[in-house]
């Protein structure tokens, strides 16, 4: 009976043309994995002498990968926020890690007023989020770690630990004490028949570095510096969850059905001297804060091999609707990492750098310090024009304004770097290179050039 049912199909084909999409139960799962302030560096697969990363190392094999990925915005909030929607900060307007600070008013958390919380915890009450996207074609989705916007039903999840808090309350505790909840939620999808999506955002590496005494110690041989050895444990010990949520989808059969994804939310580089980062790094507009390997595996679909070419965060969105056959989102300004002809096609990423703490919600561009852009090799960064008198005195403290930064904004030129030949961009070459200065500016012009104005207090 089954091989006569089976001609019949092949017939009505023929004569009807394709079959309907598959139904959603159909469509493969989609695990996002997102590290929380790990160096690009700091991989066995991108070469670094010391730290051991072996789950990341086979899961790059295994992958698309793109070592010179970047995020917009080297702060965590709106990075993860890009990551989410597909979008720029200065598109979805989350520029910062915390609202305005509360000025004659009742402080409520964050030290802002409890109206601009609710604002700003309703940020992405409407934004076409992946998980609200995938939704509409029948997926569940779970939030776990960092998580900036209140209840994680606020991005689209149908399932998630964050509650509340600023960053993520009882999501931060993922990782670091286990993976059981994505367990539980993988478990409970499977009777329903769904595909699900889950969001794996630990925070890990991030401070507090406090790992396992065993792989502090291993690192502790390693080096004079406890401050690096804490770091390269952390590196190591996250290393090991995403081996575990790995190891779990291949135990649970689904590795050949699930199209993993993988980003650092920004850059770290540790200070050997002190229990912190070194000024050119995270919050700052400098490649180390921005620049993180992104890897993309399914099990035959996508052909392991390593990519040249340049990729930012905001790809993550078109990539995985493309592979799941949806329609694009209208706007979006990534591409589809799974289409060599759109990646090689961009020549330069862009991105930006704001005040850690937004001072207005209502204008991206008053919050803004850099703008950047780079080709892989030569990286521009241009600081804003500051009018007002006395306006950098304004800045919030928690900006980390070292004093090298801060005189980047007084002087208001742009820098230039070849970072190929200087990869900790300590030589400026706006003035021997002009003309690759000009060119880089009028690309990022294009892509965004915000109304110089006096920033609002």
């Amino acid at each position: 009976m089954r091989p006569l049912l089976t001609i019949f199909s092949l017939l009505l084909a023929s004569l009807c043309g394709p079959l309907p999409a598959a139904e959603p139960a159909s469509r493969p799962n989609v695990v996002l994995i997102i590290a929380d302030d790990q160096g690009y560096p700091d991989y066995g697969f991108m070469g670094h002498a010391e730290i051991r990363t072996p789950h990341l190392d086979r899961l790059a094999a295994q992958s698309l990968v793109f070592p010179r990925g970047y995020v917009p915005s080297s702060l965590c909030c709106p990075s993860l926020a890009s990551i989410i929607t597909g979008r720029y900060p200065h598109q979805h307007r989350i520029t910062a890690n915390d609202p305005p600070a509360a000025a004659g008013q009742e402080k409520a958390g964050r030290g802002s007023s409890a109206a601009l919380v609710a604002r700003w915890n309703g940020a992405l009450d409407s934004a076409a989020t992946l998980p609200r996207v995938l939704a509409r074609h029948g997926y569940l989705s779970l939030q776990t770690g960092k998580w900036w916007h209140g209840d994680f039903t606020r991005g689209g999840f149908t399932h998630g630990m964050t509650t509340g808090s600023r960053h993520g309350d009882a999501g931060l505790a993922i990782g670091r004490d286990g993976l059981q909840p994505i367990y539980d939620f993988i478990r409970d999808s499977r009777p329903r028949q769904k595909p699900f999506l889950v969001w794996y955002a630990p925070m890990m590496p991030h401070t507090p570095h406090t790992p396992p005494e065993a792989l502090f110690t291993k690192y502790q041989a390693r080096t004079d510096s406890p401050h690096l050895a804490r770091y390269w444990a952390m590196c190591e010990w996250f290393d090991q969850t995403c081996g575990e949520l790995l190891g779990h989808l291949d135990r649970e059969g689904l590795a050949e059905n699930t199209l993993v994804l993988y980003v650092a939310d920004n850059g770290w580089v540790q200070d050997p001297a002190r229990p912190k980062f070194v000024p050119k790094n995270k919050t700052t507009p400098y490649d180390f804060g921005h620049r993180t390997p992104i890897l993309v595996r399914w099990p035959g679909k996508v052909a392991p091999r390593r990519s040249t070419a340049l990729a930012s965060s905001i790809d993550l969105l078109p990539t995985v609707l493309a592979a799941l056959k949806l329609a694009p989102e209208p706007g979006l300004p990534g591409v589809n990492l799974l289409d060599d002809q759109a990646v090689a096609a961009r020549k330069q990423v862009f991105g930006e750098c704001f005040t850690v703490r937004s001072q207005t919600l209502d204008d991206p561009a008053a919050n803004l310090l850099w703008r950047w852009s780079t080709d892989g090799r030569w990286r521009l960064i241009v600081p804003r024009t500051w009018q007002a008198a006395g306006a950098l005195q304004t800045i919030p403290a928690d900006s980390y304004l070292t004093p090298d930064l801060r005189e980047t904004l007084v002087a208001a030129q742009p820098l230039l770097f070849d970072v190929e030949a200087d990869p900790r961009e300590e030589k400026n070459l706006a003035a021997t290179h002009p003309e690759i200065a000009a060119a880089m500016l009028r690309q990022l012009d294009a892509w965004w050039k915000p109304q110089a104005h006096p920033r609002t207090p």
